[in-house]
């Protein structure tokens, strides 16, 4: 049985003014492709599906249409669930007509999917919060799944049941694990865990999460889940929140961060993106790859000491997303950044960083105020942000005191 694991895809992401909804089609056209040319029996999106609880009509458009793909018309079972940046009654909301397409969708850890069966094959045999049990076409033993989507601690305890709230979440949860796997996951069947959350082995430090990811240190608000926590009859575990691709234990299981499909910030520049290829059979050990993704375009850092230089490297590297810092003796001049902006449509911000500690002395002495409204913005602005304002703001500036005058 072979089963791709996606996570993190964050449809309608921004970086500050830079939309990436069409790099987003361009990966998600990628990772279609690679299910088609793998041959996967099913895929596993392991939540964080959008970037906020309220996205675009287009990047709810590329989900269900990417998913839909996905399928291979129904004959290929797609399994997604939420993430914290995602509304979980949002992702249920198509759940009906998305099952008869083979698509499941689950957004609470207590959410319960209805049994069903497809013309192509695809059956939910059994289902109960936090589980499903899935026939695949070409195959006679099912795929168990214990699904874990995103939850708040009050969501949480609710599913968990937790009654005394000094007893750590961590544990609750492993035990709710243990009890639906003990029931359901023998070795006449592929078993794996799909979860949204942080996840660690116990001892080690702890992975950094994403730069400007909405952070879920702990499960709910509490305490960080160990991959001891995770019953010994899974054979993967298929997490999602972290973006890099990262094999966070081999015990019980392979726990996997697959990594999102692009880099969404600059703490994520120069990462190699993937999905995972996961091989697997009932009662063995699971073969796992992952799939380097190459389409969207590449985050960069760079810091350059002249501005000829900086010139030249963006001349070079057309097809990037880069934070610039520029290192100087004195202000980068408005002129200077004209320069740097018209020579690349993807620089997303430009940082001086000045060397002459005099002159940035100079720039906290005391204000002449004599001098007109003008300069006063000006040297406002310098000693604010090191560096002059440009002929945009400028001009903004001036309107703003027309208008001021006139009334």
């Amino acid at each position: 049985m072979k089963i791709l694991h996606t996570a993190d895809w964050h449809l309608g992401k921004r970086l500050e003014k830079f939309s990436r909804l069409e790099e987003q089609r361009e990966v998600l056209a990628e990772i279609v492709a690679i299910a088609d040319e793998q041959d996967v029996d099913a895929v596993l999106v392991a939540g964080d599906l959008f970037d906020n609880f309220n996205p675009s009509t287009e990047a709810v458009e590329l989900l269900y249409k990417t998913l839909k793909q996905l399928t291979n018309n129904g004959r290929r079972a797609v399994v997604a669930i939420a993430g914290n940046h995602d509304s979980p009654d949002r992702i249920e909301a198509p759940d009906p007509l998305a099952r008869e397409c083979g698509i499941i969708f689950a957004g609470y850890p207590d959410s319960h999917i209805s049994t069903c069966q497809l013309d192509s094959g695809v059956c939910v045999l059994k289902a109960e919060p936090g589980f499903i049990e899935i026939k695949l076409p070409r195959f006679d033993y099912p795929l168990r799944l214990l699904l874990t989507p995103y939850a708040n601690e009050y969501r949480l305890k609710t599913f968990l049941g937790l009654e005394d709230n000094e007893e750590e979440l961590r544990q609750v949860l492993g035990r709710r694990w243990k009890e639906l796997a003990d029931r359901y996951c023998n070795e006449l069947g592929v078993n794996m865990l799909v979860a949204h959350l942080y996840l660690m082995k116990k001892g080690e430090e702890p992975p950094e999460e994403p730069e400007d990811e909405k952070p879920i240190l702990h499960v709910g608000g509490a305490q960080a889940v160990f991959s001891e926590n995770i019953p010994v009859q899974m054979q993967y575990v298929a997490l999602g929140h972290l973006h890099r691709f990262r094999l966070i234990d081999k015990l019980p299981c392979p726990v996997v961060y697959s990594s999102s499909p692009l880099s969404y910030s600059f703490g994520e520049a120069g990462q190699q993106k993937h999905v995972v290829i996961v091989e697997a059979e009932p009662g063995r050990k699971v073969n796992f790859s992952g799939i380097t993704l190459s389409k969207g375009k590449s985050l960069q850092r760079k810091r350059f000491n002249d501005v000829e230089e900086a010139l030249q490297w963006l001349e070079e590297n057309p097809n990037v997303l880069v934070e610039l810092t520029l290192v100087t003796d004195s202000y980068l001049t408005a002129e200077d950044r004209k320069r740097l902006l018209q020579a690349h449509e993807g620089i997303v911000t430009i940082i001086p960083e000045v060397k002459n500690k005099e002159l940035l002395h100079q720039s906290t002495a005391a204000i002449d105020l004599n001098q007109d409204m003008d300069k006063l913005f000006q040297q406002f602005f310098r000693h604010k942000y090191g560096q002059e304002p440009n002929d945009e703001l400028t001009d903004l500036f001036k309107e703003i005191r027309a208008e001021q005058g006139e009334e």
